[in-house]
């Protein structure tokens, strides 16, 4: 007896070709997107996973290209968008810890990516202000993260973007208002 000849796109055994046969042993592969409904905390979960989407792929290129960590392009958007800020006042904003904000600091004064002046009002604090270099990185880095949230985003409409925006707006004003 002659052995089955192969037909286009199957094996001689009849498996497809580019697929792996799977014994009745194997468990199927689980659809890890269940958790989005069964978690106990949907909302924050989905939440944090969201923004893990668009910021950690974001920030591991900006670690690669431009040398800086997280906590330090924090300090430089924060800084972005307000002429002068204390560390403590980027922690406040970012909600980021303390120490890893004043190690961002003494990183980024290095890089002359900012300025430090005494605070007048509190001597054990210091005023920080971006300098031309810093705002230039900032930028660089801005473009990046918007073109991941753009993908992470596109599945939403532009009414849905609307809609979106107004909610995210809503609670990110009431958590700013909670205890820490």
């Amino acid at each position: 007896m002659q052995p089955a000849a192969a037909s286009p796109g199957r094996a001689a055994d009849g498996v497809p070709v580019n697929q792996t046969a799977t014994s009745s042993a194997d468990p199927p592969e689980p659809d890890l997107t269940r958790i989005f409904e069964t978690i106990e905390f949907r909302d924050a979960y989905r939440i944090s996973y969201l923004a893990n989407a668009i910021v950690e792929p974001a920030y591991d290129a900006i670690r690669r290209e431009f040398g800086i960590i997280r906590a330090e392009y924090i300090l430089l958007v924060c800084l972005a968008h307000f002429p002068v800020l204390t560390a403590q006042d980027v922690s406040r904003i970012s909600r980021r810890p303390r120490n890893s904000i004043s190690r961002a600091v003494h990183r980024m004064l290095a890089e002359q990516y900012l300025d430090r002046a005494p605070d007048p009002d509190d001597g054990r604090q210091a005023r920080l202000r971006l300098t031309p270099r810093g705002r230039a990185l900032h930028e660089q880095i801005a473009a990046r993260l918007v073109e991941r949230q753009e993908e992470v985003l596109a599945a939403l409409d532009a009414k849905e973007r609307r809609q979106l925006d107004g909610l995210l707006r809503k609670l990110a004003l009431h958590a700013a208002q909670l205890p820490e």
